[in-house]
């Protein structure tokens, strides 16, 4: 191609945006004067003159042009009406290429003259489109092919072509930012030359009708069998020549064949869903250009989708497909931290936290396909949603108008995600364009969950990595991994287990998958939400001011929170809320289940729990304060330390013990990848019914237990739950984060030496407080400024935020120095724990509870070790007396059977004594409420 046909197709191309660019901002501004009727009429007329502008000149350049104008067609969606009449024709064949043109390419490509290769050759083609041109003919043997030769030139003309498109789309870009389509075009570039090798078309179409004709049966059985299309053979290719089987069949846009042969449209288009659903799910390599003319329907009945070119096919990593099916599934359920988690997982990076519209965005791609007659209302209200969004983002970001106009949410967008959806977008243009309707959210989703649950039902009988591959610590480690692997996936979903002894760390193992649809394995840095095991860190918290004198176990409460002292609760004392005796053990518990978001406002709760009322009398009895004991406390906290509840746990717990990024209470956004979703072992919840409250259980609490449990993991995955703060039930932390919480607390608060280096990654590498990518409206610099206090962060990547640099660097040395979390407390902090010595007289007579922890140990003697459970299994616990401390998190909740073998286990391995709420028949702590049965073990 000369520079001169170069310079005329790229004037070609900018002189029309620029025309129509120019139009359609006049009749912007002219319709603003006229009536809703004439406004209507003038819109349709611009579209439908710009359309056809469009449409002569794709024709005129050919080449990619055609391509674009082929998607665009099948956009009924989004697009207006004219655009999709007018645009339509370049489904239908391109004026022809010369005989001898084709003559000469398949000589020259085949080596042979026609006369040798074929016993009948048509002369007049099936097809011309923008790449190749089909013919009939009929092999020597007999066999009726199709031939398709590459025009002459092409390849030039295509690379150019993506050269002015890219150029186009940067220009669109800048003048109207909100329609930003770079990483698209970028893609295209990337994945389009590759149309032009037709031995690689040939590979391709061999490898998607092997993969869509095995029937694959997995631990969530075969889906294979739900997909029912045709491919035709591949006969002979090279390079610009491709030979293959011919189908007799029609074409999608021809209507009235259709209507003739009796096709059932809608049936059609979800078989060819259904074939691009195992494409993008189960095989990973998928046809990225499934526009209506490459496909023909079968004359024939049952009418089958015949599907052709697959030029421009696309291979994803078996990681981009779990991402994908994960997104899929997260938009059909709402699940918003399973959207963001597969947003991380997939590469795409946000700069702006802002879940709901992420759901809304992401769900526009699974959405019911809508009618061409339905496409107007369609795009209203996408261009409402567009403008509702926009609006909630200019809220967010404190933009103005034009700012707002500049500003893209996504810092990083990964190709293959591209790709994915205009694919999607494709599948919905060819039902608009068919006139039916199709549910995508059902056709795809078995696809979808066979991806993720077939990775998670291997178990560790198949999968090699159900351990996560770490370095063993000792002995006992080596034997614990050995138990885990009988237990297996029928009791274990996700599992961490971290031990201590004498201060080093003995255990350290993870295994299983992070959550039902999140095949991803389990790492010694997942966080895990751990229910009630909350409330030891919460009252470590207590304590830790108590040990600075911002208050005392026997002052009033109403002392130090003022607003508290009503209703009855003049009396209670702080160590009635940490022993469970405060009487307020209901305490917004009827709210919290009529309105389960009520537990995301912090503030509010805290206003209502000053104003309840206690039903015993403070010290009276022991019942076990389920949700108020967090309130409670953190109430306490608050106004003890004039802080706010996040900063004492930072500057308590998370900063001296180096245990950044694993240790929350509330999550902060970016962390979301690293979550293990909680779900529920059934079989065992069931026996939770008919049980009989102890004296020390709320009946109220056991009310509907089995049913509660059931419900519990979908309010607790959500997101909102999951950034609350809830400091009775919403932890999430890491087993080794917490495991050297309780080693320090064991050890009266000294503070263990640094975790073991080869755990990977290192305990406290993490960011605690993520920061998105900045990326804000760029403004000019004074000459000669400089940037202050230090570098910032690469693009894409997220940012330390500590409360300041001085904490950082107490905390380094603290870390490094071994130091301690209480400053003024002896041993006597420990006899706090439990409620034993001087601190006897706090806690109700024979009680479960000490200061804030549950009393482990054997019945009738005195307490040995403390710490705190939770609902569905996980525990941590620590005996002072034998330097040993364990953490285990679960995320299938249960009866606890797999934390009670697991500790005991260990417990008998080392030599240190059992607590009989670990044995087999041990009486169960009221903490333990889904505990209170012995199931088999």
């Amino acid at each position: 191609m000369g520079w001169g046909t170069i310079i005329s197709r790229r004037l070609k191309v900018f002189s029309l945006a620029l025309f129509v660019y120019f139009d359609y901002k006049a009749v912007q501004k002219r319709v603003q004067w006229v009536s809703a009727v004439k406004k209507n009429a003038i819109w349709a007329k611009t579209h439908e003159r710009n359309a056809r502008r469009v449409l002569n000149l794709m024709i005129e350049l050919e080449g990619l042009w055609v391509k674009m104008g082929q998607y665009l067609s099948t956009r009924a969606d989004v697009l207006p009406e004219p655009y999709i009449t007018v645009l339509k024709q370049l489904q239908d064949s391109l004026p022809p290429r010369p005989l001898e043109e084709v003559r000469g390419t398949i000589e020259k490509e085949l080596g042979k003259p026609m006369s040798e290769l074929f016993a009948n050759f048509d002369n007049n083609p099936l097809a011309t489109a923008s790449i190749a041109q089909v013919h009939r003919a009929t092999l020597e043997d007999g066999r009726e092919v199709v031939v398709k030769i590459q025009h002459d030139g092409i390849k030039e003309i295509i690379l150019e072509d993506l050269k002015n498109a890219k150029s186009l789309i940067e220009w669109i870009a800048w003048a109207e930012p909100q329609y930003d389509f770079n990483p698209m075009i970028d893609e295209w570039c990337k994945e389009a030359p590759k149309e032009l090798d037709f031995n690689h078309e040939a590979e391709n179409t061999r490898t998607v009708s092997r993969n869509l004709s095995q029937k694959t049966e997995d631990g969530a059985g075969s889906v294979s069998s739900d997909v029912d299309v045709l491919i035709p053979e591949v006969i002979q290719s090279t390079e610009r020549v491709l030979v293959l089987q011919y189908m007799d069949g029609i074409r999608l846009h021809d209507n009235d064949s259709l209507e003739a042969y009796g096709v059932d449209k809608k049936r059609l288009v979800e078989e060819i869903t259904r074939a691009y659903a195992h494409q993008l799910y189960i095989d990973g390599f998928f046809n990225g250009d499934p526009h209506p003319g490459n496909f023909l329907v079968s004359k024939e009945p049952p009418h089958k989708p015949i599907l052709l070119d697959f030029g421009l096919t696309k291979r994803i990593s078996q990681s981009m497909r779990q991402a994908l099916a994960k997104m899929f599934l997260s938009c059909a359920e709402g699940d918003q931290v399973a959207l963001l988690s597969a947003f991380a997982e997939m590469g795409l990076k946000l700069r702006v936290d802002m879940p709901q519209q992420s759901m809304d965005i992401a769900t526009i791609f699974f959405r019911q396909s809508t009618t061409a007659d339905e496409a107007k209302e369609n795009i209203k209200a996408l261009n409402e949603q567009r403008e509702r969004n926009t609006k909630a983002l200019q809220e967010k970001m404190k933009l103005n108008k034009k700012e707002v106009k500049h500003f893209n949410p996504v810092d990083a967008f990964p190709g293959d995600a591209i790709i994915f959806m205009r694919v999607l977008n494709l599948l919905r243009g060819l039902s608009a364009s068919l006139n039916v309707r199709i549910v995508y959210l059902d056709i795809m989703r078995p696809f979808a969950e066979s991806t993720l649950l077939g990775s998670i039902t291997r178990g560790p009988s198949t999968n090699s990595q159900w351990i996560y591959d770490s370095r063993v610590n000792s002995e006992v480690e080596s034997k614990l991994r050995s138990l885990l692997l009988e237990i297996g996936s029928e009791k274990i979903l996700g599992i961490q287990v971290c031990a201590y002894k004498d201060g080093k760390v003995i255990i350290d193992t993870a295994a299983g998958s992070l959550g039902k649809y999140d095949p991803r394995p389990v790492q010694p840095d997942s966080l895990f939400p751990v229910f009630s095991v909350t409330k030891g860190i919460t009252a470590g918290m207590v304590h830790w001011l108590v040990d600075k004198g911002k208050l005392k176990y026997d002052e009033t409460v109403a002392d130090i929170w003022p607003e508290f002292g009503t209703n009855k609760k003049e009396l209670i004392k702080v160590h009635h809320l940490l022993n469970h005796t405060a009487g307020l053990h209901n305490a917004l518990a009827d709210v919290a289940k009529t309105d389960p978001l009520f537990l995301c406002d912090w503030e509010e709760t805290l206003r209502q729990m000053a104003k309840c009322t206690p039903e015993t009398e403070p010290g009276s009895s022991q019942i076990y304060h389920y949700l108020s004991f967090g309130w409670l406390c953190g109430g306490l906290i608050e106004h003890a330390s004039g802080k706010k509840f996040q900063e004492i746990l930072e500057e308590a717990i998370v900063r001296p013990l180096q245990i950044d990024g694993e240790l929350y209470i509330g999550i902060p956004p970016g962390v979301e990848s690293r979550l293990a979703a909680l779900t529920v072992d059934m079989e065992e919840i069931q026996k939770l019914s008919g049980l009989r409250p102890g004296p020390d259980v709320p009946p109220e609490l056991l009310s509907g237990i089995a049913q509660m449990a059931a419900g519990v993991p979908a309010l607790f995955n959500t997101l909102n739950i999951r950034r609350a703060i809830v400091p009775a039930a919403n932890g999430h932390i890491s087993a080794r984060a917490l495991a050297r919480y309780y080693a320090a607390l064991g050890a009266s608060g000294t503070i263990p030496p640094p975790h073991s280096s080869s755990s990977k990654p290192p305990l406290g590498s993490h960011v605690h407080i993520p920061t998105l990518p900045t990326a804000a409206p760029k403004k000019k610099k004074k000459k000669g400024s400089a940037k202050k206090g230090g570098s910032t962060p690469d693009k894409g990547e997220y940012a330390q935020l500590r409360t300041s640099d001085a904490d950082s660097e107490a905390s380094a040395a603290a870390g490094s120095t071994g130091g301690t979390m209480f400053t003024n407390s002896s041993g006597s902090i420990l006899d706090a724990f439990m409620g034993v010595g001087e601190y006897s007289g706090m806690i109700h007579p024979n009680g479960k509870f000490g200061l804030g922890f549950r009393r482990y140990g054997k019945a009738g003697s005195a307490p040995t070790g403390f710490g705190h459970s939770g609902m569905g299994g996980s525990n941590g616990f620590c005996d002072p007396e034998h330097a040993f401390a364990i953490v285990v998190t679960v995320n299938r909740m249960s009866l606890g059977s797999v934390t009670r073998r697991v500790v005991r286990f260990v417990c008998e391995e080392l030599g240190v004594p059992v607590p009989d709420e670990f044995s087999v028949a041990g009486e169960k702590g009221p903490d333990m409420v889904l505990n209170l049965a012995t199931p088999p073990e």
